[in-house]
């Protein structure tokens, strides 16, 4: 799955430009694997406007590897399905392995040709019409590494077989041993007032936001945001990730699933 970076990304006759980016005419397929030693559930994603199929794929992916017991978060989900439009949604293949803690997107695209550079700011192939659906920017695997990377989560990028690529993002829950020796959450953290407890579960579903983000999901006035998650910090809650946006701390995400 091409990625935003400086790579070519053509259709049959060679020409990015002559791709109806408006349309998704292909089939994904989501394979949920209870056990590796049986075959996967096969779940397809049927063609559809593009819009509505990254938010189809994304979603359903989402869904299931939430049922299966895993907990990355949609917005980690959301920014790799979007990169498929750089691979032309070219035989789209999602695996959900570990009981959900393990998500591997391929394709049969391009590639990546520059694997490093894919995952910092800046580096993008997204042209004017992907731009409808993407931002186009060069920021959707570097908000995926920032948040796996501040969550001890991993992300991979690999050639596929033939052609395309394969990003696998991981994102392990605490060990249930551990928690057993933890003090529970109400001892740990103080009543959090409403405003609190409202924010506080976008970051599970988000992953990393900065206090613009949350007030255009919110339309909460800036300073009263800014002042909650000052709180919210204090409280051992979330923390700030080296783009000055804030994430969920072990403790956080513990009290966010509480809620």
């Amino acid at each position: 799955m091409p990625t935003d970076q400086n790579i070519t990304s053509k259709s049959a006759d060679g020409n990015k430009a002559d791709f109806n980016y408006s349309f998704v005419e292909t089939i994904a397929r989501i394979a949920v694997y209870d056990d590796l030693r049986s075959a996967p559930r096969v779940i397809e994603i049927q063609p559809n406007t593009t819009a509505e199929f990254i938010e189809n794929l994304a979603s359903k992916i989402y869904e299931q590897a939430k049922l299966a017991g895993g907990t990355i978060p949609y917005t980690v989900i959301r920014e790799v399905s979007e990169n498929f439009i750089h691979a032309q949604f070219s035989e789209i293949i999602v695996s959900i392995l570990d009981q959900g803690k393990t998500i591997r997107f391929s394709d049969q695209g391009p590639g990546i040709a520059n694997k490093d550079k894919a995952q910092l700011p800046g580096f993008t192939s997204a042209i004017e019409p992907m731009k409808h659906y993407i931002r186009g920017v060069g920021s959707g695997l570097p908000i995926v590494k920032d948040y796996l990377d501040f969550s001890n989560g991993n992300i991979t990028i690999e050639d596929n077989l033939e052609c395309g690529a394969v990003v696998t993002v991981s994102l392990a829950p605490p060990k249930a041993e551990n928690e057993q020796h933890q003090p529970k959450i109400e001892s740990l953290t103080p009543p959090l007032s409403s405003r609190e407890k409202e924010l506080l579960p976008f970051f599970l579903h988000e992953g990393a936001l900065g206090v613009t983000d949350l007030v255009n999901l919110t339309g909460l006035p800036q300073s009263s945001t800014y002042v909650t998650l000052k709180k919210l910090e204090e409280y051992g809650l979330i923390e700030k990730t080296v783009n000055q946006k804030r994430i969920l701390t072990d403790l956080g995400f513990r009290v966010a699933n509480s809620l």
